[in-house]
């Protein structure tokens, strides 16, 4: 994976926080619940967000950087990087509301979701920087299908480290729609479901995994 997919993911992280406030405003909303909103409790929870994002690119790369060692990597090469490019089309259709093809996808983390959820009622309501980051940590495996396109790409990373620091690239990149849904959630929710940057934002994702499909398809020769 290029160095330049660092910058493509997070503006990938950055463009899809339609879907961010979409799927966590609830969540960053509760953070401020019985009281003004404070820096401390939303920069903790978010904190421990990214850092789960990180460690699930670690996985995804250190998975991917092992079938790259296996003898006929090429092919496999091949695969990784079509699949990471077809998540973001898909994303970016989905944003459009042309599609729901990512809607089984999340489907398949609802398992592990099922056990983790449960974990974080002890952190509500979350008071503390001290309740709030572990809270972050658990929403962190929070099914969704803007997640698990940013992890088709960390299967390219070509290893544990470098997945996790694409994970970090698009966990900032989502940064600030989510720290702006803590502090003003109802202005935002009304803004991010405005047709025009839902198109906008769908528009430049798909175009990311246009792009690198247009990669590939000259890498062999096609056109």
């Amino acid at each position: 994976m290029p160095d330049s997919g660092f910058l493509a993911l997070f503006l990938v992280g950055l463009l899809g926080g339609t879907h961010c406030v979409g799927m966590c405003g609830g969540i960053v909303g509760a953070l401020s619940m019985g009281g003004p909103a404070r820096w401390s409790l939303h920069l903790a929870y978010n904190a421990g967000r990214i850092l789960s994002y990180a460690a699930a690119g670690a996985i995804a790369g250190a998975l991917g950087g092992a079938s790259l060692g296996l003898e006929g990597q090429w092919p496999v090469r091949l695969a990784l990087y079509f699949l990471a490019n077809l998540m973001l089309v898909a994303l970016g259709l989905y944003l459009l509301g042309i599609t729901r093809l990512l809607a089984p996808v999340e489907g398949l983390g609802e398992r592990l979701w099922r056990h983790v959820q449960p974990l974080g009622r002890r952190f509500l309501p979350a008071r503390t920087a001290g309740q709030a980051f572990p809270l972050g940590l658990l929403w962190g495996w929070l099914p969704c299908g803007l997640v698990y396109s940013a992890l088709a790409t960390a299967l390219t990373a070509g290893s544990a480290g470098r997945g996790a620091l694409v994970m970090l690239a698009f966990g900032l990149g989502t940064l600030p729609n989510l720290l702006l849904a803590g502090m003003v959630l109802g202005r935002l929710q009304e803004f991010s479901r405005r047709r025009a940057v839902r198109v906008a934002s769908g528009l430049l994702v798909l175009g990311f995994g246009i792009y690198g499909f247009l990669g590939l398809a000259r890498s062999h020769g096609l056109f």
